[in-house]
């Protein structure tokens, strides 16, 4: 009776934990997804400190053009005439992925985006700092079909 009791009640402790962790971790998404979703919606309304302060000082963001690679200043440099002009980027994400690390302080996603390019996908990787989650990464990629690589590699070489 006595080892009956044990399966019983580590049987229901380890279903209870898979559920706090399961519910924990879907909590965990539907903060991030507003996150995100927020931060897209700065750029669009336009709004250079919100969108800016949500992310880590050595914030990387990666556009489509082979140069862009940059840093937060660079990023900032680059980004702050349209910001200022209202005409910044207005980007509609959708089928967003989340994964996270062992100790739920890493964040990776990738996401569908509608643009003025068409469809892309933007991928990036949020960092817990202390309660507040911040974007350290984010790479946003224009969708060329297989299909018409060639032709897009022709473009490319003119």
């Amino acid at each position: 009776m006595r080892i009956f009791l044990n399966v019983v009640i580590l049987s229901l402790s380890t279903t209870v934990s898979f559920l706090y962790a399961q519910k924990n971790q879907s909590n965990t998404e539907g903060r991030l997804n507003k996150l995100i979703d927020q931060w897209h919606l700065d750029a669009s309304e336009p709004n250079f400190s919100r969108y800016f302060e949500v992310t880590t000082d050595d914030f990387i963001f990666l556009g489509t053009a082979p140069g862009e690679r940059w840093n937060k200043t660079q990023f900032k440099l680059f980004a702050k005439p349209y910001f200022d002009a209202g005409k910044a980027w207005d980007f509609k994400p959708s089928n967003r992925n989340w994964i996270f690390s062992e100790n739920h302080k890493i964040a990776w996603f990738d996401e569908d985006l509608e643009t003025w390019m068409n469809s892309c996908r933007g991928s990036g990787v949020l960092v817990k700092d202390g309660k507040n989650w911040r974007l350290a990464y984010y790479n946003l990629t224009v969708l060329i079909e297989n299909e018409k690589i060639q032709e897009f590699i022709k473009l490319r070489k003119n």
